[in-house]
Formats: structure tokens, C-alpha cells, sequence
């Protein structure tokens, strides 16, 4: 297929914008750790990076669709950028609230960052949705590799007690070079298209299995993999003691995986449809705790963050591509507001949990802790196979 302009802008401007998530999953627990009054709520900056999230994602839609997607994705990015200097400012000054504050604003901003996904869809035919949203979560790859890299390379880069102002400093330098690209895309404005008879209700839409199906799919992908991510630099490198560089390295993998299977999961959705791709996320994640249970070494580490990454990766996009076939075109902000507003309170409960339970009851019990999740996604692929009015839709 012959990919539109659009897409291409998206796929150089998404993953600059995405370090911040990545350089925060690496840094933010560790400086939490020695910022904070107390070690339970190191985790918490993270935490409020994916409240700031949830809280703007209704925002941030309703902002779309009055000014359109360029418009609203440069007024985030500049959020974004403001977000890193506080926190720069927070690792210089050694104020943890401050920390928090640059944190959530760093979240604000991946609100818009997570319309993405939505515009590279609108930038297609329907039949070249999978194509398009593989090439833009491919970018990703590149925001796991840079993200991490520059937390560590421009730890040093200004004198401070604990580091990581240059780190936070570079971080706004990327977010710069993003907000450029998006200037180049086409404006198009995002507007509901009327409808003739009584529009449905947000509680029918809701109702839906299909939609049940796709969110279930996208929030317990998000929510199981925010919950161990967000732990894992911390129990690897506080708890264990390994290494900054092996923890790097760790959380590098993961945000790889995450992405590389874009590569073929187009092909994998079209050869063993949606329903089989959550299955295998599914799997995945009960791998995880398999890896989790043997060991603490590094390796095992890394096996956990990889196949949390695959995992992720298959819920997230088999339900993100199901998610569509839930509404009509002119339903499509307000069920889209909503989906991703669950997703990201589930995101923000569930990691700000983590520090807490690793804290008191140690990486094992986190782990265990997670698997009746995994085990009711599983069910709900099994129910999902057996419900007609799911697999007509999907047209299996």
C-alpha cells in the first residue's frame, strides 16, 4: 500500500515524544527512591504520569475535536515540554513534589501522544488499519532504544546531587524536533458526523460484547504491563542490586518487545485473526509469572520484561483494531475518550500499587497478584470465540 504523508510525519514524531515515557520508566523510581520521604512511594511519579493521563484524555478529545489533530497534538507536546524542565528542575533542586509535578505533566501531554494511534487509523482505508497502526507502534522501537540512552547518557551531562537534569533537559530537545514534524502534517478537523434517527447512548455502545471484548483486551494489556514495569527497575536495581547499565538494558528489551512485533502482526491478525492474537498476548503474560517465579537474576528479569512487552503488544493492538467495530463513525470520539480513559485509570491505580506491594511483600507476591487478571482475560477470549455477535463482527 502506498502509505499517506500523514503517516509517515507520525511515525518520526511519535517515538521523540514517547522517550519521556520510556526515560521515565527508567529514572523516575530511582531518583523517586532517593527523593522521596518514603521509599513505599518512590514509585509514585510514575504513578502520577499515567493519572495525568487519565485526567486529560476527555480534555485532550474534546480539545480535538474543536481545533483539530495537529493543532491539539502541538498544544500537548508543549506540555510536554514544560513537563521535562520541571523535572529537571525537581532532579536539580532535590524536590521530589516537584518531581511529581513535572511528572503529571509529562502526562497531560501523553494523553495527546495516545490520539496517535486514532489519527493514523482516520489516515487510511479500513482495510489498511493493521498495516498503518504496525508502522506507527514500529516507532516505538526507536522511542526504547533513545529514551533509556539518554536517561543514562545525560545523567552527568549537569552537576547535581543524584544526576539526571541533563537527562530531563535533552528529553525537552526531543520533544522540540517532534513538535516540528507535527507541523508539517495536513490539518483535518475531527468533527461528529450527523446521524439520522436517535444517536445510541454511551451505555449501549458500552453494553456491546464487542466493545467489552476490546477494552478488556487493551486495559488488562496496559494494566498488567504498567504494574511490573513499573516495579521492575526497582526491584532489579534496589532490591537486587544489579547494575544501572543491566537495569538500562532490562527496560530496554521490554520497550523493544513491546514494539518489534509490529513488524508482523499485521500479517499474524489477517493469517489467525483478533481473537487468536489475544490469546497468544494472553499466554504470554502467564509466561511472565513463569519466569518471574524462577529467579532473580538478570536474565530472568529479562525474560519477564520481554514476553510482558510481546504480550502487551498483542492485547493492545488486537483491541485497538477491534475497538473501531464497537461504533459508527460519528460515535467514534466519545467511545474512543472513554476506552482510553479506562485504560490509563487502570494504568495509574495499578502502578501506584506496585511500589507498595513490592515494598511490603516483595517481587514474588507482586507478581502472584497480577495472575487472576490474566486468568479473566483468558476467559474472556474463551467467551469471546463462543459469542456470535463478537465473531460476526470481526467476521470470523
Amino acid at each position: 500500500m502506498n502509505l499517506p504523508r500523514n503517516l509517515w510525519l507520525l511515525f518520526f514524531a511519535q517515538p521523540l515524544a514517547m522517550c519521556a515515557t520510556s526515560l521515565m520508566v527508567l529514572v523516575s523510581g530511582i531518583l523517586g527512591q532517593h527523593l522521596a520521604p518514603d521509599p513505599e512511594i518512590a514509585t509514585l511519579p510514575i504513578s502520577t504520569l499515567i493519572i495525568g493521563v487519565a485526567i486529560a484524555v476527555i480534555p485532550a478529545n474534546r480539545l480535538t475535536n474543536r481545533v483539530g489533530r495537529r493543532t491539539s497534538l502541538l498544544i500537548g507536546l508543549s506540555i510536554a515540554v514544560v513537563g521535562a524542565l520541571v523535572s529537571a528542575g525537581a532532579a536539580y533542586y532535590l524536590s521530589f513534589w516537584l518531581l511529581v509535578a513535572g511528572s503529571i505533566l509529562l502526562g497531560f501531554s501523553m494523553s495527546f501522544v495516545a490520539q496517535m494511534r486514532f489519527c493514523a487509523l482516520e489516515s487510511v482505508d479500513e482495510k489498511d488499519n493493521a498495516t498503518a497502526l504496525s508502522v506507527l507502534m514500529v516507532g516505538g522501537i526507536f522511542a526504547a532504544m533513545l529514551g533509556p540512552e539518554l536517561a543514562v547518557a545525560g545523567k552527568d551531562w549537569i552537576d547535581s546531587t543524584h544526576g539526571f537534569v541533563g537527562s530531563f533537559v535533552g528529553l525537552a530537545g526531543l520533544i522540540l524536533l517532534s513538535m516540528m514534524a507535527i507541523t508539517q502534517i495536513t490539518p483535518t478537523q475531527v468533527k461528529e458526523n450527523a446521524v439520522e434517527g436517535d444517536p445510541r447512548s454511551l451505555i449501549d455502545i458500552c453494553r456491546q460484547p464487542i466493545f467489552l471484548v476490546a477494552l478488556a483486551s487493551a486495559a488488562i494489556g496496559y494494566g498488567v504491563m504498567s504494574y511490573v514495569m513499573t516495579a521492575t527497575p526497582l526491584s532489579m536495581h534496589v532490591l537486587d542490586g544489579h547494575t544501572l547499565e543491566q537495569t538500562k538494558w532490562v527496560v530496554q528489551s521490554h520497550i523493544i518487545a513491546m514494539y518489534l512485533p509490529s513488524l508482523f502482526s499485521a500479517w499474524i491478525i489477517r493469517k489467525v485473526g483478533l481473537l487468536n492474537v489475544m490469546l497468544i498476548g494472553t499466554l504470554c503474560y502467564l509466561a511472565v509469572a513463569l519466569f518471574a517465579y524462577l529467579g532473580h537474576s538478570v536474565m530472568h528479569y529479562w525474560w519477564v520484561m520481554v514476553l510482558l512487552g510481546i504480550g502487551w503488544n498483542f492485547l493492545f493492538s488486537s483491541g485497538t483494531l477491534l475497538l473501531p467495530k464497537s461504533y459508527e463513525s460519528h460515535e467514534r470520539l466519545r467511545v474512543q475518550a472513554i476506552n482510553d480513559f479506562s485504560i490509563f485509570c487502570t494504568q495509574a491505580l495499578v502502578s501506584l500499587l506496585a511500589g507498595v506491594i513490592l515494598f511490603n511483600f516483595g517481587w514474588i507476591t507482586l507478581i502472584t497478584a497480577s495472575l487472576p487478571f490474566i486468568v479473566f482475560m483468558l476467559l474472556v477470549v474463551i467467551l469471546a470465540n463462543k459469542s456470535s455477535s463478537v465473531t460476526k463482527k470481526i467476521g470470523c
